[in-house]
């Protein structure tokens, strides 16, 4: 870092990190009337370049994340006026499709497992119902012939994160947010208050508030302090995508996704003929390599699961890194810092939860405080748990910001 450092213009917020997450929470902001800049080398990138979009609020649902449900089911109605909002805003088709889920079972345990997740959401009062393996394969007769038996999910939809990414950073320029296409070095704290970051370069921006969302990277930037420092940890996943020649179409028409032995896979289908598979999970700090061995094990789960996938085109392989929580819930609003907030840790949610994100740190970022519904989801639910074990730091600022989330 340099060591001279010059003053550009304060700010009402100040948004590290310009994924999806970032961009959302500045665009709303900027909405309500306050004048909001961004820092990120790369505005749009991060893990939205590799996340499948699926808005599955019933499939994910997950054994002891029933709180965390309220606020997945909440983003997810809120979804198509927002898509509505941001196409109109952007310009930008959003990919987004209300095509269902189907989540199979390929084995006897398989089955009993997927009965236990029916009657979990069943009591959650969620919408669910539970068909046969005929029954399924005549939804997708491209299901393999040992299907025992699915959960379908009309609920269940997907958007196409790239193209929401892009259309956040349009919307975010029509709305007046200033970019500053670099990384934030560290944050600046004077008089127990976070007053803005020094930028790599040098330059001192200043923010009357400074929202911290940077993905898996939020609890590396230097100068926050140690008992501020959000507990998220990144975990590695790698997706492949493939492409649906017109002559195999209609290929699948909705969401396919099962465990098989013991590793989750879904198959998103798009609109487009791209078909995304993931994702692998791995707990490897930074590592975002490609690997032989992820690629072969989703090949071999989603041919277990529909036979004719290995004759399509494998156009691309990514690895990415999921920003995860201690109780792999998002950390939102206000910390114990004054004029510091985040918007992280959204793990497996990141996508599903972007509408409902913006508008809860809009109100945090004009009152100070959050809504109701995000008040489990406080920062400040960490601040006396043990601090998690710290990675090393990020190895080098030469590598391509796009591989690491925003």
């Amino acid at each position: 870092m340099h060591s001279r450092t010059t003053s550009a213009a304060t700010t009402d917020v100040l948004v590290v990190g310009g994924g999806i997450i970032g961009l959302v929470s500045a665009w709303r902001a900027a909405q309500r009337g306050l004048s909001v800049a961004v820092v990120d080398p790369e505005p749009g990138g991060g893990a939205a370049q590799v996340a499948a979009g699926m808005l599955a609020a019933v499939t994910e649902l997950h054994y002891g994340e029933e709180t965390l449900l309220g606020l997945n089911l909440a983003s997810a109605r809120r979804y198509p006026d927002f898509v509505a909002e941001l196409t109109g805003a952007s310009g930008h088709d959003l990919g987004h499709r209300a095509c269902g889920t189907l989540a199979v079972a390929l084995d006897s345990d398989d089955r009993a497992h997927l009965r236990e997740l029916h009657a979990l959401q069943r009591r959650s009062g969620l919408e669910s119902e539970w068909l046969s393996g005929r029954e399924c394969r005549r939804l997708e007769p491209m299901l393999a012939p040992g299907v025992r038996g699915g959960l379908r999910v009309d609920g269940d939809h997907q958007v196409d994160p790239r193209r929401l990414a892009a259309a956040l950073v349009v919307a975010c320029e029509r709305a007046g947010v200033a970019f500053h296409r670099a990384w934030a070095e560290r944050l600046t704290v004077s008089g127990d208050r976070a007053h803005g970051v020094v930028l790599a370069d040098g330059t001192a921006l200043g923010a009357g508030q400074t929202l911290l969302a940077a993905g898996s990277l939020s609890g590396r930037l230097a100068g926050v302090p140690a008992d501020v420092l959000p507990p998220v940890r990144p975990v590695k996943g790698q997706v492949l995508r493939l492409t649906v020649p017109k002559a195999y179409a209609p290929f699948l028409s909705r969401t396919v996704r099962a465990v098989v032995r013991g590793s989750h896979v879904y198959l998103v289908p798009r609109e487009n003929g791209e078909l995304v598979v993931g994702a692998t999970s791995e707990e490897l700090g930074w590592d975002t390599t490609v690997t032989a061995g992820g690629v072969y094990e989703l090949l071999r789960d989603a041919h277990e699961l529909v036979p004719g996938i290995t004759e399509l085109p494998l156009t691309e392989t990514r690895a990415g890194l999921r920003p995860a929580s201690p109780d792999n819930a998002p950390l939102l609003g206000p910390t114990r810092l004054a004029g510091l907030q985040l918007a992280t840790g959204h793990y497996r949610n990141g996508v599903l939860l972007t509408p409902v994100t913006g508008d809860v740190m809009a109100h945090a970022l004009t009152t100070g405080e959050l809504p109701d519904e995000a008040l489990p989801f406080t920062p400040r639910r960490f601040d006396d748990a043990s601090p998690l074990p710290r990675f090393p730091p990020f190895p080098t600022r030469t590598q391509p910001f796009t591989e690491q989330p925003a």
